[in-house]
């Protein structure tokens, strides 16, 4: 499976975060395969001081979706996140991993729609800080 994951931070050692949590994931999901440049954004969706560093990679994985949405959890709790944002309700925090896209080894868009994970990711297309770094590693909008 390819996955296209987002990645943002905007506390502490925000370059270190980014770097941590992508070796992180090519140790516990998969092969780091493309990395896009680190991008400073504005906070999106509610109000901070703290500006972003957001970056995308690809990263090729013999595990499910599911699977990998638990060891990215997992990687954000280890690196210090205590909550994810829930119901809009956003906040700062030292790191945050989103599967935005999965492709099957036909290439095909992996389709979910539950509780715990929406793929293809329902926000792409509306958030800058997702888009541009998706396109410097290759993923033209609308998605596959």
């Amino acid at each position: 499976m390819t996955y296209y994951i987002g990645l943002g931070t905007n506390l502490g050692d925000k370059e270190a975060n980014l770097r941590t949590a992508i070796r992180q994931i090519g140790e516990r999901v998969g092969r780091v395969t493309r990395v896009s440049a680190f991008l400073v954004t504005e906070p999106w969706g509610f109000v901070s001081a703290n500006r972003f560093l957001n970056a995308a990679i690809r990263v090729e994985s013999e595990s499910g979706p599911t699977e990998v949405l638990l060891r990215t959890q997992a990687i954000e709790r280890d690196m210090g996140r205590t909550r994810k944002s829930t119901d809009g309700g956003y906040a700062d925090r030292v790191i945050d991993i989103d599967i935005l896209l999965c492709l099957s080894p036909e290439g095909k868009s992996v389709s979910i729609d539950t509780p715990e994970l929406r793929l293809p990711h329902p926000h792409i297309s509306r958030r800058p800080f997702v888009v541009e770094p998706l396109k410097q590693i290759g993923v033209s909008l609308p998605v596959p």
